[in-house]
């Protein structure tokens, strides 16, 4: 059985300096509307979420409210730990909640998220297929085949501004 996983950096957000601090840190307008762009581009690929786990800060969460209703109401989950993640642990975390033929949404940061979808691109060699530097507002879908990681599966990748 597989599970699905899409790995989506959050889209634009203000300037450090435009904020109290970087947790608080909000989308632009153009990050909003490159959210929503991803994910009229994820719904016309037929994905609906099943679960979230999204980094609590600002600018992630309100990428994730530019994905609803397009992608569903998927079951959400904002660990601190989220929050500038290593790749190493967003993949703790995705293991943590992966399960057969459910789709999980992971709204996160780069490097660690950027990282994430090149490693696993890398095993199924479509790293070609991912736009460098991974870009705000990028999301990229594998298919898990087992729920395991070490054997993803690229599916499609979606990047507004790639």
């Amino acid at each position: 059985m597989t599970a699905t996983l899409i790995l989506m950096r959050h889209a634009k957000a203000v300037d450090r300096l435009e904020a109290e601090d970087d947790f608080q840190r909000g989308l632009t307008a153009r990050g909003r509307n490159d959210a929503a762009d991803a994910a009229d581009a994820l719904c016309a690929a037929g994905l609906k979420a099943d679960i979230a786990l999204v980094s609590p800060a600002w600018r992630t969460r309100q990428t994730y409210d530019q994905l609803l209703p397009q992608l569903g109401a998927p079951q959400l989950e904002d660990p601190m730990v989220l929050y500038h993640a290593s790749t190493d642990m967003l993949e703790r975390a995705t293991r943590d909640v992966l399960s057969p033929k459910r789709t999980l949404l992971l709204v996160g940061h780069n490097p660690g998220i950027g990282g994430f979808a090149h490693k696993l691109a890398q095993l199924c060699g479509a790293t070609r297929r991912l736009p460098a530097g991974y870009p705000t507002a990028t999301a990229c879908v594998f298919e898990l085949a087992d729920c395991d990681l070490g054997q993803p599966s690229f599916v499609t990748c979606v990047s507004p501004r790639a």
